[in-house]
């Protein structure tokens, strides 16, 4: 059905439902997913909640507490009985997650529902997200277009006149101008307002965030643009009204690099410090290399930061220079021994990054060596390593396509690209070493020995106070009770699996392929 066909006049406050789609595997951010929520999803439906004449809920699959069906899923046939929605808007910045966006699209399309889509995933991949029963794909911001969108339908006027969406009119694809919405002034958006969420559990981490786009070039990452910020003020005040209307206290700054406007960031954490001290408690992430601006990283701590992720990526440097990272391992444990001293550093690497030039890959023996005694020399204080995936807009993908590595999708379907399972025949490795290789970096990382060291420093307390403070022990107690957990979710996630049938499809595949 056309959107033109679709329309709400006779119909008093429609709802509109938008939906964070679950994961469909158990993996490293299936626990941090059920204490959060999406930033993005958040400020579109917060934005459409200041359209007159709509009702907006959101729905976060992944944390969720709601009626279920018999797959143990969100049950959205109870959803709709309860509160039937006139127009659904999907999440779809996770491309493991779109299998589940297509499932939801064609139940609510058989209700006539409207169905919206945007972020990364649907940007790149127009085609197939309009094939499968979304009526209109948003690129780029979707703060105003879907303000735009909502006025359009509720009125029963055209949305042809609207820049940046894509639609079928008829049999023919619409795509307006400009390819990508950006927002002149992020200062101006309203604050994210998490009240629309619906059926959730308590929020234990909010995400906020000032800045989209980034400056870097990556070649794994699909992310694309200058940066874009608001003003320090806007995120302090987005702060300030969390901590006064929520309870707020515990945060994520989703920013992928924090340091690029180094000047607004830090006047923030000096108005954050200035009210509230070190209270607050922050999350952020940065590149490695901030480490060499000591009074940068003081400053943080003094406001209340006290975990930062940073994407090392690999400590080999043919690596690196293949991903276009912008610096060697030379430093590396160096400028990590600098953070250890002010946070908690998680360390995001990426396993087998398939090289440019034949004689730079290394067999998984060797690059297991070199990942484990970095890890072993700079002491990260935790760790997540996934397989390179070959995201849609990304240039990563772009290559290894040329080369045909990838494998199709009725092999590795979009819910294999999470970063915990092969997508390509690797570089000099087999897919079963390749497949393996970083949850054995993991599994040694984090031990089932932690368990037995929790109560020996239990015991020990007094003695460990006296000699070396509080801040020694506190973060030697919780790296173990870290490392513990994530044994357990390691155990969990293996035990969902079946690995060994998808290697046998994987080699089946190749094998055909090479014979043909």
């Amino acid at each position: 059905m056309s959107i033109m066909m679709k329309s709400l006049k006779g119909n008093d406050w429609p709802l509109i439902r938008f939906i964070a789609p679950i994961f469909p595997e158990v993996n490293i951010f299936s626990r941090a997913a059920e204490k959060t929520t999406p930033l993005g999803l958040i400020n579109v439906a917060t934005a459409a909640n200041k359209v007159w004449g709509f009702r907006v809920e959101v729905i976060d699959e992944n944390n969720y507490r709601g009626p279920r069906d018999k797959r143990v899923l969100p049950d959205h046939s109870q959803l709709q009985k309860e509160s039937p929605a006139s127009i659904v808007g999907f999440y779809c910045g996770l491309t493991s997650t779109m299998e589940r966006v297509f499932e939801l699209a064609d139940f609510y399309h058989a209700f006539g529902v409207v169905n919206l889509a945007g972020s990364w995933h649907a940007h790149y991949c127009e085609d197939e997200v309009l094939n499968r029963n979304i009526d209109i794909v948003v690129h780029g911001d979707a703060d105003l277009a879907i303000q735009q969108i909502l006025c359009a339908l509720r009125d029963d006027k055209k949305v042809s006149d609207i820049a940046g969406i894509s639609f079928w009119e008829g049999v023919t694809k619409k795509t307006n101008p400009p390819a990508m919405i950006e927002l002149p002034d992020l200062s101006q958006l309203p604050y994210p307002d998490f009240g629309l969420l619906r059926y959730s559990r308590k929020m234990n981490v909010y995400p906020i965030g000032r800045g989209r786009g980034c400056g870097m070039n990556c070649e794994f990452c699909s992310v694309r643009g200058a940066l874009r910020c608001a003003s320090a003020r806007y995120l302090f005040g987005c702060v300030k009204w969390l901590v006064d209307t929520r309870g707020a206290r515990n945060f994520f700054i989703v920013d992928d690099r924090l340091e690029e406007d180094l000047e607004g960031i830090a006047e923030f954490f000096r108005m954050i410090y200035e009210m509230y001290g070190d209270w607050l408690d922050f999350m952020v992430q940065i590149r490695l290399e901030t480490a060499r601006n000591v009074s940068f990283l003081e400053l943080m701590r003094k406001a209340g930061v006290r975990s930062v992720a940073v994407g090392y990526e690999s400590p080999i440097d043919e690596e690196l220079k293949a991903m276009r990272k912008g610096y060697s391992s030379r430093h590396m444990i160096e400028w990590t021994k600098t953070l250890r001293r002010y946070f908690w550093v998680h360390g995001m690497f990426i396993f087998g990054y398939p090289s440019k030039k034949k004689n730079e890959t290394f067999n998984v023996l060797e690059t297991t060596k070199r990942f484990k005694k970095f890890i072993r020399a700079a002491k990260i204080s935790s760790i997540q390593i996934l397989h390179p995936v070959p995201i849609v807009g990304s240039d990563l993908r772009v290559r290894l396509d040329k080369e045909k590595r990838i494998f199709p999708l009725d092999v590795v379907p979009w819910s294999k690209y999470d970063g915990n399972f092969v997508c390509f025949i690797p570089d000099n490795m087999n897919l079963s070493e390749f497949q393996e290789a970083p949850i054995k970096i993991m599994k040694w990382f984090y031990s089932s020995f932690s368990f037995l060291r929790i109560p020996f420093r239990t015991i020990i307390f007094p003695i460990h106070y006296l000699i070396k403070g509080w801040r020694h022990w506190y973060y030697g107690w919780l790296r173990d009770i870290v490392r513990y957990g994530g044994y357990r979710l390691l155990k969990r996630w293996q035990k969902s699996q079946r690995n060994d049938l998808f290697i046998a499809r994987l080699e089946e595949f190749k094998n055909k392929t090479m014979t043909a």
